[in-house]
């Protein structure tokens, strides 16, 4: 069954984790698992990932280099359940991301992440600006 868009957010926030799909400059859709807070805004919802202290092969990712060369971007949350398939769901999010610094976000990062009080992310933020909700699920 379609989701409405307020569904389709209220799905996502339950998500612990999203996939965030960039263009890279060959075209090719260059795809990662982010963590991520949303938050609301008076022009729509932003949502936010850090790049955090989890080893990375390098500091310069292609996700950073692909928002500053097209802004952007979609992002996928769902739900899987082996045993019933009536509790399948799936949202999809198209929005404009920008990259932000350090620190941008990081309270509502730090409210739904226990693990980032401790250790906050210190990279830059992915922020993105939500332009449109798509969803489905398999009980509405």
């Amino acid at each position: 069954m379609r989701l409405d868009p307020a569904r389709c957010r209220h799905y996502a926030t339950t998500a612990r984790f999203a996939v965030l799909a960039t263009l890279g400059p060959d075209g090719e859709a260059d795809l990662v698992p982010i963590t991520f807070a949303l938050v609301p805004g008076s022009a729509g919802d932003l949502l936010v990932s850090a790049v955090d202290h989890k080893p990375k092969s390098t500091t310069r990712l292609a996700r950073l280099a692909n928002i500053e060369r097209r802004g952007a971007v979609t992002l996928l949350f769902d739900h899987r359940d082996d045993d019933d398939w009536s509790a399948l769901w799936w949202v999809r999010a198209r929005g404009l991301a920008t990259v932000r610094p350090a620190g941008f976000g990081g309270e509502a990062l730090q409210d739904r992440y226990p693990q980032y009080r401790s250790n906050p992310p210190q990279g830059p933020v992915v922020a993105v600006e939500i332009m449109s909700w798509q969803g489905w699920s398999g009980n509405g």
